[in-house]
């Protein structure tokens, strides 16, 4: 499952065809990608969706070092979406979501892109 709308909807335990809360969960996404664009970790700029025609692969590109982002959107969506009632549950979520952030943010940071001038070499 490529799309992004769709497989955040599945971890929020929605059905795909199930579009009551698309636009909430659209927002929450967006938001996600916002705060990934801050840290750096976006491959073209800021990056949005507005249905479950965007996919994974528009955001990644062929960058297959940053999976985490997956997990990381969906927690990000949890959290703003439906908030755990636990307060150890809400902490655990919100630390590997810190954990995250750290790690893709050094990980894109670790990409050195190559110079029109390397190239030749």
């Amino acid at each position: 499952m490529d799309s992004i709308l769709d497989s955040v909807k599945k971890v929020l335990g929605i059905s795909t065809e199930d579009d009551s809360f698309e636009t909430d969960i659209i927002i929450a996404i967006n938001s996600a990608f916002m705060i990934l664009s801050q840290l750096g970790v976006s491959q073209n700029g800021s990056f949005s969706i507005t249905d479950n025609t965007a996919t994974w692969s528009d955001f990644l590109g062929s960058a297959t070092d940053l999976e985490a982002v997956k997990s990381y959107v969906c927690l990000k969506v949890q959290l703003l979406f439906d908030p755990p009632t636990s307060s150890f549950v809400l902490d655990a979520k919100k630390n590997i979501i810190s954990e995250l952030e750290f790690r893709l943010q050094l990980q894109s940071e670790s990409v050195v892109p190559v110079a029109a001038d390397d190239e030749e070499e």
